[in-house]
């Protein structure tokens, strides 16, 4: 089965990949680990990648896509794979398309983790660390003891800039921006499957299971 696994930040997408890969038998690709063994390879297309992010720029869409053809061409892909943070773009989508086409392949799922925005606020905008021994507490996930109080230490917790919640929500809508465009695509073609992340982990895997079991 080939797989794209969809969701925004928060919406546990790294938790239901581990459950797919360990279930299915199916290689977990991301676009950071492909990055990263490209350039351990010293392929051309990693060389090429590995000086665009030295000099902080995006890696264009040409680079990236012959790098995922690369690593779908691997043997470890034959019975399918799950990818995860790529396509980021309509662009990348449509390129994933005409290569899966050169490979006589197709995607045959497109998971949509789904949940509401307001919630993943709370999610990632919970988030406070000790500055002083760096452990991290969620005020409702995983509290301290006593409010804004290390339970190690003592010391007065901070929030970091990334986790205040205006920070958050510029961030939630940026990527629900870039998102739109291909989850319409994916829907247009019948590949989309929006799934209620807003559940307990294992319900929405049960949800995701019941879809896969019908590609068997």
């Amino acid at each position: 089965m080939n797989l794209i696994l969809m969701g925004l930040p928060g919406a546990g997408k790294g938790t239901q990949a581990e459950k797919i890969v360990d279930k299915y038998s199916i290689p977990h690709i991301s676009t950071g680990d492909m990055f990263r063994a490209a350039i351990k390879e010293g392929t051309e297309l990693g060389r090429e990648a590995k000086a665009y992010m030295d000099q902080g720029k995006l890696v264009p869409d040409e680079v990236t896509i012959g790098i995922v053809r690369d690593r779908l061409g691997q043997d470890d892909t034959n019975n399918g794979f799950l990818l995860d943070g790529f396509p980021r773009t309509l662009a990348q989508a449509e390129a994933l398309d005409a290569l899966l086409d050169e490979l006589n392949a197709n995607v045959d799922y497109v998971l949509h983790v789904e949940v509401p925005q307001e919630k993943l606020v709370e999610r990632l905008s919970g988030r406070w660390v000790c500055p002083t021994c760096g452990t991290t507490y969620h005020t409702v996930y995983n509290p301290p003891k006593e409010e804004g109080v290390c339970d190690k230490d003592g010391t007065a917790l901070i929030q970091r800039d990334d986790d205040k919640p205006e920070t958050v929500k510029k961030r939630l809508e940026v990527n629900i921006e870039q998102q739109k465009p291909i989850l319409d695509f994916y829907n247009d073609k019948g590949y989309l499957v929006t799934v209620n992340g807003d559940q307990a982990i294992d319900q929405v895997f049960h949800d995701i299971d019941q879809r896969l079991n019908n590609l068997r």
